[in-house]
């Protein structure tokens, strides 16, 4: 008997869940925004209030504030453990870097939940330093400037440096030069942090952008020279932080301390001669996408806590030997911070490969290989599925040959299709029963697997499973105490055949299909894609003008949920405006073309194309669904007469 349990540990939800994401008796999907059952939202409870408000369609973003403040307590929980621990004599102060979540929201809860350890924000250019001056950032946190840098963002930063903490960082070895001329010109004395090429490499995904190729950052020639010419201009103690960066997503933890040992040595070395504040070792830290906690891209082989012990640790160990005080530890830890916080919700609104639905009876007068393969059908078994499924492709390639000499026609040809896409799913189910794991039968079971169609657009929503590969948790989020029948591969709405979701959480290398739920007639199929919240949001794109879908944020309190804020996503009007079509005038405009090809057109077919046109302008990008309805096709048993899987 199929148990919550077994799709617990189906799709592996404890694994990458993170303790966020659980299910009920009732066989749904439960969000724990606080790791507190008791605080929990029945994800089909809040479906139907979705549903009932009648004012958003699907797909819906959710986010999860609260998961962003728990996020925060336990980065910032994990080093201040370690330095407990380890007797570490400074601090730790947490950074968010806006480019991982540039939404204005987001970084509101951030700055609202982290305000009480002085959460500051980084940014990498000058509309990202604008958008952070407008969030009234507490003055005791940081405001780190990174990036390429031109005059207005480095005379912008100089000009407000007093009123936020504001350390701009050095990338470029030539920006050093004007920023001093900037600075001496404007009458202020800068914070200046330097960003260095470390020897150490990071590992996964990004490891091109650490190392001593990467793009950002000063070799050691460059920092020593930078040195230089602040003691040449009385300005050494404007140097106050030490910046290094080993790239995104890094999955093994022997990197992390390689890098850290050669880091905390540099540190230790320029603290001797300049009275630097804080050592920024940057983000990468690691989500576990997939659950397999391996090395591999999509995962990590450490924890939290072992991460902040290696920091703090190697720091600790290094300044003790170098008789140099301990700097404040500051990490950019945004995918840690944001990635569990927001999931998106999709129907499914069709499968393709379904072909039995299309089966007709046979005929006397139909080709001898019909007559095989529906005897293939009825007589395979366990013991024989490999000899009949062979016998099979024999009779297709028989029966492909006879149509292309032009003896039979169309419907005999979608006979022999049908009969034999039976038997290889039957073949399937009883090589999975025998556990044949050959590449033959590996193969077998991919191609007929369904391919449900959701609503949604992989790449507006989950950009980085296009351009990445990156794996992201996807599951139904109901029907959870039911044995899923069915294999299945997600594809979404655009005309694209890379919108198509390729690999599944489950293990190291990502699975290559679903297990899933056969559709019912009379019940919506939901599906969720989890751990968004990370890049996702600023990465999409506007593939066939799709746009951004519909926000929820929700909140839990008290055994109780409720909606705090809805974001409507893109109209058909909003996308089209933005790539300059000028929908101000756009109806008129078509009304015109309307009557200028038809001499004679009557008032009312005007008026109907106009209130359509008014009301698709007005409409979501995506399909407004309605409850799933699909067509009952003849069973095979009923053609054949044997029971069908």
């Amino acid at each position: 008997m199929w148990n919550i349990e077994d799709s617990l540990e189906l799709y592996g939800i404890e694994n990458w869940g993170n303790g966020y994401f659980s299910i009920n008796d009732k066989g749904n999907i439960v969000i724990v925004p606080n790791k507190d059952r008791s605080q929990s939202v029945d994800a089909m409870d809040l479906i139907e209030e979705i549903e009932r408000s009648n004012d958003l369609e699907f797909p819906v973003l959710l986010r999860f504030p609260q998961i962003l403040e728990d996020r925060i307590n336990e980065i910032t929980g994990a080093f201040l453990g370690a330095i407990g621990e380890f007797s570490y004599n400074g601090t730790y102060q947490p950074i968010f870097p806006m480019k991982v979540n540039q939404r204005k929201e987001v970084i509101e809860y951030i700055i609202k939940y982290g305000e009480k350890y002085r959460i500051g924000l980084e940014v990498g250019t000058k509309a990202e330093l604008l958008a952070a001056l407008s969030l009234g950032l507490p003055k005791e946190a940081l405001l780190i400037c990174n990036g390429y840098k031109d005059e207005d963002y480095l005379r912008l930063a100089l000009s407000i440096h007093n009123v936020n903490n504001i350390i701009i960082v050095v990338d470029l070895f030539e920006e050093i030069h004007n920023i001093l001329r900037y600075a001496e010109q404007m009458g202020v004395t800068p914070r200046i942090g330097m960003r260095l090429k470390l020897f150490a490499r990071g590992s996964g995904r990004w490891v091109e952008s650490g190392g001593e190729s990467a793009k950002f950052g000063l070799s050691t020639s460059e920092a020593l020279e930078l040195m230089r010419i602040l003691r040449e201009k009385g300005l050494l103690d404007s140097l106050k932080m030490i910046h290094f960066h080993i790239g995104s997503q890094i999955t093994d933890i022997r990197t992390i301390k390689n890098a850290m040992n050669e880091a905390a040595r540099i540190y230790a070395k320029a603290r001797k001669v300049a009275h630097i504040e804080y050592l920024n070792v940057g983000g990468g830290l690691s989500v576990d996408y997939n659950g397999s906690n391996t090395a591999t891209p999509s995962s990590s082989n450490y924890t939290l806590q072992e991460y902040a012990n290696d920091v703090v640790y190697t720091v600790q160990k290094i300044c003790e030997e170098e008789e140099v005080a301990c700097p404040t530890i500051v990490s950019e830890s945004g995918r840690a911070i944001a990635a569990y916080h927001s999931m998106l919700i999709f129907k499914v609104i069709g499968r393709k490969n379904s072909k039995d639905s299309l089966l007709r009876a046979p005929r006397e007068e139909d080709p001898i290989q019909i007559d095989d393969l529906c005897s293939a059908f009825k007589e395979i078994n366990i013991d024989n599925y490999k000899e009949h499924y062979h016998d099979a492709l024999q009779y297709r390639d028989e029966l492909y040959d006879s149509f292309n000499l032009g003896n039979i026609g169309l419907e005999e040809r979608a006979k022999g299709e049908t009969l034999f896409w039976l038997v290889c799913k039957k073949a399937a189910f009883l090589a999975k029963q025998a556990e044949d794991e050959s590449d033959e039968f590996q193969e077998l079971k991919k191609l007929v697997s369904q391919k449900y169609i959701g609503n949604f657009s992989l790449f507006q929503s989950v950009p980085d499973m296009w351009g990445v590969e990156q794996i992201f948790p996807t599951i139904p989020l109901h029907r959870l105490n039911e044995m899923p029948s069915e294999r299945g591969r997600i594809v979404d709405i655009t005309c694209d055949s890379d919108g198509e979701i390729k690999r599944y959480a489950g293990d190291s290398e990502g699975r290559e299909y679903l297990e899933m739920h056969t559709l019912m007639e009379s019940e919506d199929y939901y599906m969720g894609i989890f751990l968004l919240g990370a890049y996702q949001d600023t990465l999409g794109d506007f593939h066939n003008l799709l746009g951004s879908a519909h926000e929820v944020h929700v909140m839990a309190e008290g055994g109780e949920w409720y909606i705090c804020q809805k974001v409507e996503g893109d109209t058909c009007r909003k996308l089209l405006d933005f790539f300059n079509y000028e929908t101000k005038d756009y109806i008129w405009e078509i009304m015109d073309r309307c009557v200028a090809k038809k001499e004679c057109i009557h008032k009312k077919e005007l008026e109907q194309i106009e209130a359509e046109l008014n009301r698709t302008l007005k409409g979501y990008t995506y399909f407004i669904t309605k409850p799933n309805g699909h067509s009952k096709g003849k069973d095979a048993e009923n053609v054949c007469g044997v029971m069908k899987l």
